[in-house]
C-alpha cells in the first residue's frame, strides 16, 4: 500500500500547492481589488501603499500566483510564510494567545503550509521543472528511449 501511495506523491504535492497558491491569490485579490468580498467583506480594498496591509495584499497575489503555477516556488513560498508570521505576530496574537481566540488561524496555517512547500518543493506539473538543469543520467535515458 505504501509503495502504491509513494507513486503519487508528486502529484499530491502538486495538488497542495495549487489548493494552497490559488487560496492565498484569493486573499490577495480581495483587498487589492475587492473581489470575492472585499477587504473586509463588505467589497472594500485596502488604500494603496498602507503599511503592513498593501504590502501584505500584494504578496498574497503575487506569491499566490507564482506558487499555483509553480514557478520559483520554494522562493515565493518563503517570503510569502514569512509574511503570514508577521501578519500572525504583529496582528494576531497581541489579542490573544490561541489562534481561534484571536481570529489568526488562516495566518498560522497560510504560515506552515507555504513553510512546508519550502522543504517539499513544488511537486509535480510545476512550471520549475522547465528551468531545472537536465542531468546527465536524464539525458542518457532520453536517447536510449529515442533510439
Amino acid at each position: 500500500m505504501t509503495s502504491r501511495l509513494q507513486q503519487y506523491q508528486p502529484y499530491a504535492l502538486a495538488l497542495f500547492r495549487i489548493v494552497v497558491g490559488l487560496l492565498f491569490l484569493c486573499h490577495g485579490a480581495a483587498k487589492l481589488f475587492g473581489v470575492l468580498g472585499g477587504a473586509d467583506g463588505s467589497g472594500a480594498t485596502v488604500p494603496s501603499g498602507t503599511w503592513p496591509f498593501w504590502y501584505a495584499a500584494v504578496i498574497e497575489l503575487v506569491g499566490g500566483a507564482l506558487i499555483l503555477v509553480g514557478l520559483g516556488t520554494r522562493t515565493a513560498a518563503f517570503v510569502s510564510s514569512g509574511a503570514m508570521a508577521y501578519a500572525y505576530f504583529k496582528m494576531h496574537q497581541p489579542e490573544a494567545l490561541f489562534p481561534l481566540q484571536n481570529g489568526g488561524e488562516a495566518a498560522a496555517l497560510f504560515c506552515w503550509a507555504l513553510l512546508l512547500l519550502v522543504f517539499t518543493g513544488p511537486g509535480a506539473l510545476a512550471l520549475d521543472a522547465l528551468f531545472r538543469p537536465r542531468t546527465r543520467e536524464a539525458e542518457v535515458s532520453r536517447t536510449t528511449v529515442a533510439a
